[in-house]
Order: C-alpha cells, then sequence, then structure tokens
C-alpha cells in the first residue's frame, strides 16, 4: 500500500485528480481499448471531479474513451431523485464532461429483478475487461461503497441491506428524516473492487482516522472492510493530516520519506 499525506482534501483531489489524466494519458485508450473507471460518490471526491472538470475544458484530457462504473446506488427511488447516485453523477461530473452517455453504467435501484441487475453489472465490467483505475472513500466505520463491517470479504455487486448508523448518517441529504433514507442499496462487492487493478482510497479529517489506523495496520476483518485492501497489489491511500492522527507517529514518517525520495529521484 502506498500512502500520500495532503494538507487538505484540495490537494488530495488535486492530486488524484493529476494522477488520473496521466494514467489515462498514458494508456492511449481508443473505442476499441477503453479506459475503464471505478467511481464513487459522496463528498470525498468532489475536489477531484472539480478539477477534472477544469483540466478538461482546458483540453488537457478527453473522457469520450472511458467507460465508467459507479460502486453503489440507492433502492426504491427515482433516478431523478436529488438525491439518487445517478442525479450526483450527472450534476458534480458526467454533465460537465465530454463522456458518451453510452459510456455510463450506474446500478438501477429501480430494476424489476435485482439480483439480475447486480450479475449484469459484473457482467459488464467483465466484457470492457475489467477495471483499470477504481476511486473509492473510506467510511468512519470502514465502510467501501456500502460493503458496512460484516460484509464478506469475498462479495460481489449484491442488494444490500442498510444498518442504522448509515440510515442516520444520510439522513442529513433527506431533510434529517432516517423515515426517508432507502434501507436498501446496490453495491459493488469488496471481491469486484479487490479485482480492480489498481484501487485509489480518499480520506481527509479526523473523523476517519480510526478508520485509516484499521485500513493501514489493523488485522484483516470484515468489521473493517477497508482492511482487505492490504491485500491489494496497486492500492494507495490519499489523505490528510488528520486522518493520520491516529496511525503510529513512525508510520507516518515512513510513507513521507519515501515519497521526500520519490520527489527528488530521476527514477518514479
Amino acid at each position: 500500500m502506498r500512502i500520500l499525506i495532503k494538507k487538505d482534501n484540495e490537494e488530495i483531489g488535486h492530486w488524484t485528480a493529476n494522477y488520473l489524466i496521466k494514467r489515462i494519458t498514458e494508456f492511449q485508450p481508443n473505442s476499441k481499448k477503453p479506459f475503464v473507471l471505478g467511481l464513487p460518490t459522496g463528498s470525498s471526491p468532489i475536489t477531484t471531479y472539480e478539477e477534472l472538470i477544469r483540466r478538461g475544458k482546458l483540453g488537457d484530457i478527453s473522457f469520450k474513451n472511458v467507460i465508467t462504473f459507479n460502486l453503489d446506488e440507492y433502492v426504491g427511488i427515482p433516478e431523478s431523485h436529488p438525491q439518487s447516485y445517478h442525479t450526483f453523477m450527472n450534476e458534480n461530473f458526467f454533465s460537465q464532461i465530454d463522456i458518451p452517455a453510452e459510456n455510463i453504467h450506474i446500478l438501477n435501484g429501480n430494476a424489476e429483478d435485482l439480483d439480475k441487475e447486480c450479475i449484469e453489472y459484473e457482467d459488464k465490467i467483465l466484457k470492457y475487461g475489467g477495471i483499470e483505475i477504481l476511486l473509492g472513500g473510506i467510511g468512519m466505520d470502514g465502510h467501501i461503497a456500502f460493503n458496512e463491517p460484516g460484509s464478506s470479504l469475498n462479495s460481489r455487486t449484491r442488494i444490500k441491506s442498510l444498518c442504522y448508523d448509515t440510515i442516520e448518517a444520510n439522513s442529513r441529504f433527506f431533510d434529517d428524516d432516517v423515515h426517508n433514507v432507502p434501507t436498501k442499496a446496490l453495491t459493488m462487492g469488496i471481491g469486484t473492487i479487490m479485482d480492480a487493478r489498481e484501487v485509489v482510497i480518499f480520506g481527509s479529517g479526523y473523523k476517519k482516522a480510526r478508520a485509516i489506523k484499521e485500513m493501514v495496520g489493523g488485522a484483516i476483518s470484515h468489521m473493517w472492510p477497508a482492511s482487505i485492501l492490504q491485500m491489494h497489489q496497486e492500492c494507495v491511500l490519499v489523505c490528510d493530516e488528520e486522518a493520520t492522527m491516529e496511525l503510529e507517529i513512525k508510520t507516518v514518517k515512513y510513507f513521507k520519506d519515501i515519497e521526500d525520495i520519490a520527489a527528488h529521484s530521476n527514477h518514479p
């Protein structure tokens, strides 16, 4: 695991956007060999999306040959609902870049057969050769996507019943009324996430410090789902200083030293 410690969420977003632009450019995607991205919602990726939009308008990056798969979506609310992840992605990213509509994939939480929807989502990912880079946030309880504590570390895209803590936390988006929050979601599984060739995780703020401690150095456990990323061959955690508050000082210094050496080396 590579850990990058930035000043704040803005620096996290700028680094991530620059990294994606570099990787997509080097990949040289075309219609027969598209670049496949896994994308999250929430507050964590906003600065990344804003920077990608800005750089796209400058002509630094095109998304015409990029395929996207979002990590999750609520069950039972219309795609046009202000809090659906379809709406979030369209308003915060897709409507402002040059990605073709047919390249965008988001789980359908209103599908007639939700199990079939999940199976077909997995099939689509495989059809495009798998996910090249998957972006994701980390929850205070260590969840990734809607894989909350207790989720199988081998899980695939599936229907997930949400725990009360998640429903309560998300009620701020639903007029502060827990009764308005969907109780189920469709989510990529942890096994699906682990299949991505590279995973980039965001984490900012002191409230994420315990989860990041468990993710980086805790025992691998389904009670801290993000801890499985210790086993991923290409995982990058981009966090701010506050999010490292529960890491050991020597751990923080170790990863800072690595980045300092890399920054002053002729060999990336």
